[in-house]
């Protein structure tokens, strides 16, 4: 299984941040935004200070614990688990829609999701091939038919390429969609947005209250998400993480590791689901190990942490210094006998 991650790991980038215990030439390579071409320095360490896994603090599941879900194999099975978390979660409020609130009822919780799935590119071709895969056939339903479903996408020209390609759902741009036009959907997808888009995304968001909008691949990191400022900031954050799968790969002086990071809520109700860190297996690159889990989403540094700690665990050079460490004991303590 971890043989086809290269299929699904977006363009990958060096992380510059210092890790907390150091192994000779480790290096880290982390997709750390879908659709990031940032390059950051490549991070040298030199030290002999033999390390252990130490899990974060937000860590919450034992690793000996069984896996809840499988990472996925291939870029289907990615698309897969996506749609299945997606179309559980809106089910729901596409059925259930909350009263419009009044003087005695409070304003209830909008429903909103947040989905990624890494790409081979951001090219416009690609995020349509995506999007036709996700939407086009996505299993919701609604009482009295079909719902309508509107995908915002970034520019115009996307949008009017997005309309050929497939026309079982609503494709329009920020400039052209009206209040009018909103009134009519049932839910809507904002594709691939800008940071610069995020007044007009909060506006449909307002308009659309209270049926759920969903925000696809944004192409801000999640670490960029702590400069936007409290307000957008709070925006954003407001969109619960429904699917998530990041490529991830260490690499030390003898060894490379693949890895990933994975979200799936698959029961609908984000009720703590954690972020799982998995990793290839010693010895067996075709399976993928879980190594820790996080109650909040992990920032780059705090994944850096656990992978670089993993790879000075179980490093050839660490062993080797472990062992001589040992038996040089053992003769110490041979000769205090004697």
């Amino acid at each position: 299984m971890a043989s086809n991650l290269l299929k699904l790991l977006p363009s990958q980038t060096d992380l510059g941040a210092s890790p907390p215990l150091h192994h000779p030439n480790v290096h880290l390579q982390h997709a750390s935004s879908l659709f990031s071409k940032r390059l950051h320095p490549s991070a040298s360490l030199v030290s002999s200070s033999v390390g252990r896994i130490i899990c974060s603090a937000s860590s919450t599941r034992d690793v000996s614990s069984p896996m809840p879900y499988k990472s996925p194999s291939s870029r289907e099975e990615a698309i897969s688990q996506a749609k299945l978390c997606l179309s559980t979660a809106l089910q729901k409020p596409l059925n259930n829609s909350p009263p419009l609130p009044t003087r005695k009822l409070k304003k209830l919780r909008h429903p909103r999701y947040r989905v990624e799935i890494p790409v081979v590119d951001d090219s416009p071709g690609s995020l349509i091939q995506l999007a036709l895969d996700v939407f086009s056939d996505l299993s919701i339903r609604k009482k009295g038919g079909k719902p309508r479903l509107l995908i915002l996408w970034p520019s115009p020209a996307v949008a009017d390429s997005a309309r050929q390609a497939f026309d079982s759902v609503v494709n329009s741009d920020y400039v052209s969609v009206t209040s009018e036009s909103l009134s009519s959907m049932d839910l809507a997808v904002f594709l691939a947005p800008e940071v610069s888009q995020l007044e007009e995304m909060k506006a449909v968001t307002d308009c659309l209250y209270p049926k759920p909008v969903v925000l696809f691949n944004p192409k801000w990191g999640f670490d960029e998400e702590n400069d936007f400022g409290r307000a957008a900031e709070s925006f954003v954050s407001s969109f619960e993480v429904v699917y998530s799968f990041m490529g991830l790969e260490v690499r030390g002086v003898l060894s490379k590791k693949r890895g990933v990071v994975l979200k799936c809520v698959r029961d609908g109700v984000v009720s703590g689901e954690g972020w799982v860190v998995m990793v290839e297996e010693e010895g067996n690159k075709e399976e993928l190990k879980m190594v820790t889990t996080f109650k909040r989403r992990p920032s780059i540094a705090e994944v850096e942490n656990v992978l670089y700690n993993l790879m000075a665990a179980n490093s050839p050079v660490t062993k080797s210094v472990k062992f001589i460490s040992d038996l040089v004991s053992t003769v110490t303590k041979r000769k205090a006998k004697k």
